[in-house]
């Protein structure tokens, strides 16, 4: 099985030795100055959580409470230098960002958008080195990685970071190979060098377009004293007609879990259909779990690790649990109100293993809403307002109604 899946990068790079180009983007650079930017984001956010049924799935403050609400804003600002011109070229990326809180009572805590020790504001600023040869990019210090086995969230008012080395090489037309090893991971509510305790996190892997309507990927990472994980993807899109078309996504984890972890094995695995109608998308996946376990992830890979079609509120990710999604998107550019997109979905699973045997199950209903201002003063502000109800039988989890709304104002100064 493994000869089979590194079998897909061989091929990538054997495609790709004649598309090598004559140009690199090192012999390129304009400069440290010249090729630099900035840009930034002033974001507001309202999470709301309530536990239904007077269930109690928050600790403030000793104490377990079932409703938590958070409201707050943030400002962040993303430096990204140039590169200096020679064969080798240097440079410098640097991250500030605080967040703020505009409304939450003591005993209302509980979704993680402020610091742990009830401060109400937080600033942190960090900054990584790089050099560059060719197309291959060497990356060290605080770096904000996404990738399906490393991959930062960006859920709250500010993103989780990682401090490490990453390389990066597009060396091939249409082939992307990264390594890198992370030693520290910084949560989002908090300032600290190491909040989320890391230890170290090592990641291999890479993405090959075999052309526009077809990609492959293969990962792997080695979280220490947790798991080794292994992820594959495949990605077709097949036009039928004008404005029509279908799309195929595949994805799939292995993971083997370390003793002192509690041991055992995980597969995940999802495949979603998407047909596109115009304006119109429909989305049907099937999702499902194996092994020993469920599918853990969060604490060392980051919040955004989980690259599935059912992770929603609930994630669909428990022990045995199989799931199904069907959603609806539209695009509502086409009825002469561009900007504005609306999502629905309706995830249903069963055969969750629980102490009484394979008879859990979990529901969840998602709705979004987004609009993007397209020009004027204002160009890309936009509003996003979701929700889900979520509800499983007592045995797997607790009934839970979730709102969380975004106010976003982008603005690139370089």
């Amino acid at each position: 099985m493994q000869v089979m899946k590194w079998s897909v990068i061989a091929l990538a790079v054997a495609a790709g030795t004649t598309q090598i180009a004559m140009a690199s983007d090192q012999s390129e650079s304009k400069g440290f100055v010249e090729d630099s930017s900035l840009s930034l984001l002033a974001r507001s956010m309202y999470y709301n959580r309530d536990a239904r049924n007077g269930a109690q799935r928050n600790f403030v403050n000793g104490k377990r409470v079932g409703y938590s609400e958070e409201w707050g804003g943030s400002a962040r600002a993303i430096f990204e230098s140039g590169f200096t011109q020679g064969t080798v070229g240097v440079g410098v990326n640097a991250y500030a960002g605080t967040l703020f809180q505009l409304d939450t009572g003591t005993g209302r805590r509980g979704v993680g958008m402020f610091p742990e020790n009830e401060g109400k504001d937080l600033t942190i600023a960090n900054a990584a080195i790089k050099a560059r040869i060719s197309n291959t990019v060497l990356t060290y210090g605080s770096q904000m990685p996404s990738l399906p086995v490393l991959a930062y969230d960006d859920g709250r008012l500010l993103p989780e970071t990682f401090e490490g080395t990453m390389i990066t090489s597009t060396e091939i037309e249409g082939l992307e190979l990264n390594a890198g090893r992370f030693t520290a991971q910084n949560a989002m509510n908090q300032s600290g060098g190491d909040s989320a305790s890391l230890k170290s996190i090592d990641v291999a892997g890479g993405s090959y377009a075999f052309s526009d309507d077809f990609s492959a990927a293969l990962y792997w990472s080695d979280l220490e004293d947790r798991y080794e994980r292994k992820y594959a993807n495949l990605n077709y899109n097949l036009a039928l007609a004008e404005e029509q078309s279908l799309g195929f996504d595949f994805n799939i984890y292995k993971s083997d879990y370390d003793r002192q972890f509690g041991g055992g094995d995980n597969t995940i695995w999802s495949l979603a259909t998407k047909y596109t109608l115009g304006a119109h998308g429909f989305i049907f996946a099937h999702q499902r779990n194996t092994g020993d376990r469920g599918f853990d992830y969060g604490v060392g890979d980051g919040g955004g690790s989980i690259f599935v079609a059912n992770s929603f509120l609930s994630d669909f990710n428990l022990e045995d649990q199989r799931s199904w999604q069907a959603s609806y998107e539209l695009d509502m550019a086409t009825f002469g109100v561009p900007g504005l997109s609306l999502k629905t979905a309706y995830i249903w699973s069963d055969n969750i293993a629980t102490g009484a045997g394979d008879d859990g199950k979990e529901h969840e209903f998602f709705n979004q809403v987004k609009y993007v201002v397209q020009d004027g003063a204002a160009k890309d502000l936009s509003f996003r307002l979701r929700s889900s109800v979520l509800r499983s039988n007592s045995e797997v989890g607790t009934d839970t109604n979730e709102v969380r709304a975004y106010i976003e104002y982008p603005l690139s100064v370089l």
